[in-house]
């Protein structure tokens, strides 16, 4: 390995993304000219790796900080996983199902949901994504890394009954759902951790409430023109939009490209 000048870690949706949810030509142009400037790219979504493979063909960006900080990849090859006990997802579903509500199971290469209802299709129509195929078993045949509530509502109640997780609301039709404790941030520390990189620059960007934590764990921390007040209230930089090349303007600023 290069002597490595820094690591930038990149939220997906409003942030590295644009409003179609589509990289464009000057952010994947912007992405190799880190890499030549030995700055290592890291995609830190609250996606999984099946969701964002497209993406990191298309940026050349493979190394991954996927569902929230739950699992992370460097160049390709897992370096961190932590996985939500099957007796715990259990109850989550019990609970879902109480309340009217579906649930949705993640792995690195598999997504399922235990129903088609609207509030399911909507939800992946919302991020733009495949409507998985439904297994209401999944977590009895298989480790998660994380789960996703699908419906609107009983957010505290979800948090009181379940302190061991964490819920993020996402979208308005879901929660992202990890182990206590994980977060971006997490992936983050465990991503410099592996490969002895403490004491180099790390730079975050962000828009969501699931990247407060992504921030806090870096060095400068960047907040899109179109994130949430929290976000820029924690930021070093606020850079514009994600529809107005936000990316490019922190990444000139800290004259990494």
């Amino acid at each position: 390995m290069e002597k490595v000048k820094g690591i930038a870690f990149f939220d997906l949706d409003g942030t590295l993304l644009n409003e179609h949810s589509d990289v464009t030509i000057e952010t994947s142009q912007a992405i190799i000219q880190l890499q030549e400037n030995n700055i290592i790219p890291v995609i830190a979504t609250g996606r999984t790796n099946l969701e964002v493979k497209e993406i990191s063909a298309r940026t050349g960006i493979d190394s991954l900080i996927t569902m929230n900080g739950q699992y992370v990849l460097y160049e390709g090859k897992e370096i961190y996983s932590d996985f939500i006990p099957s007796d715990v997802s259990q109850r989550l579903y019990e609970q879902t199902q109480a309340l009217g509500h579906e649930i949705g199971y993640y792995t690195p290469d598999l997504i399922n949901v235990s129903n088609h209802n609207e509030i399911v299709k909507k939800t992946y129509a919302f991020i733009h994504s495949n409507l998985p195929e439904v297994n209401k078993n999944l977590h009895l045949e298989r480790d998660l890394n994380m789960l996703l509530v699908l419906g609107q509502g009983h957010d505290e109640l979800y948090a009181e009954n379940f302190p061991e997780l964490t819920f993020f609301r996402n979208t308005p039709y879901s929660i992202d759902v990890i182990n206590k404790g994980g977060s971006k941030g997490k992936g983050v520390q465990e991503f410099v951790k592996a490969l002895g990189l403490e004491g180099v620059p790390t730079y975050g960007f962000g828009d969501g409430p699931n990247d407060i934590d992504l921030l806090k764990a870096c060095d400068y921390r960047i907040a899109m023109g179109n994130a949430r007040p929290e976000l820029k209230e924690i930021a070093t930089y606020v850079t514009t939009s994600h529809r107005e090349d936000g990316i490019l303007r922190a990444l000139r600023q800290y004259n990494l490209i």
